[in-house]
């Protein structure tokens, strides 16, 4: 269950730092950050529901979250991992998400009451704009995803791109390698590349095997990010 926790700067330095704020003032950063309420919510909590009413627009603070749809036979599929800063609702007018959005560690979210986020919009037209392109940014990244998946692109080409992606949004240089900071379990990538489960740890134990990654504990190391785009783009 979320609970309601204390404020501090950080948020306001966080939220400040949000691309969805780009450009706005610092008075609408101000507003943002005292209408809202920060919540902490456990790994694997829910944080929107699809065609869930809601009354919040939600920034996450900290922590990492996953937002998915649920395909057929109930198994989900993964459309988005987004980090800190991050805008969670798909919609703001209508109040009701279309997809789900649950942690996958602990993390604090603000949320700031809809018809209020609404009237700062009002306000202040540069964060207008500034959430717009957040919103367009999600749009283009799900097109990109629909060509992927329906391309003929062999589903080991599919896992070195995402691998290679999460590198890119959440890794921790170690050197010449790259640790991608989530714990990815093989369900987790699995339902991201709307595959089984069975087939992703094959690949990736193929992958290992090419020394292309490794694993220690619940982390992904990719040994070098420039040899995996490499093997994404052209499969060898």
């Amino acid at each position: 269950m979320a609970k309601t926790i204390q404020k501090n700067q950080s948020v306001l330095t966080a939220l400040g730092s949000s691309s969805s704020v780009c450009g706005a003032g610092e008075e609408t950063i101000r507003k943002l950050y005292e209408q809202g309420t920060l919540r902490r919510y456990d790994k694997g909590e829910s944080v929107l529901h699809a065609k869930k009413h809601t009354d919040y627009v939600c920034f996450l603070i900290s922590g990492k979250v996953i937002e998915y749809n649920m395909a057929l036979q109930g198994k989900r599929k993964i459309l988005f991992v987004l980090g800190e800063g991050a805008l969670l609702n798909d919609c703001i007018v209508t109040n009701t998400p279309a997809i789900y959005c649950d942690t996958i560690e602990t993390s604090s979210i603000l949320q700031v009451p809809n018809d209020r986020f609404v009237e700062i919009m009002k306000e202040d037209f540069p964060f207008c704009q500034a959430v717009m392109k957040e919103q367009e940014k999600k749009h283009q990244r799900l097109i990109h995803q629909l060509k992927n998946s329906v391309g003929n692109i062999n589903m080991d080409r599919k896992i070195a791109a995402k691998l290679w992606k999460l590198g890119r949004d959440f890794g921790i240089p170690r050197g010449d390698e790259t640790e991608i900071d989530i714990d990815l379990s093989v369900t987790l990538l699995a339902d991201m590349l709307g595959t089984s489960r069975e087939n992703t740890s094959r690949l990736l134990t193929i992958m290992t095997e090419q020394g292309l990654i490794r694993h220690e504990k619940k982390r992904i190391i990719i040994r070098d990010m420039a040899s995996l785009s490499h093997f994404y783009q052209t499969g060898l």
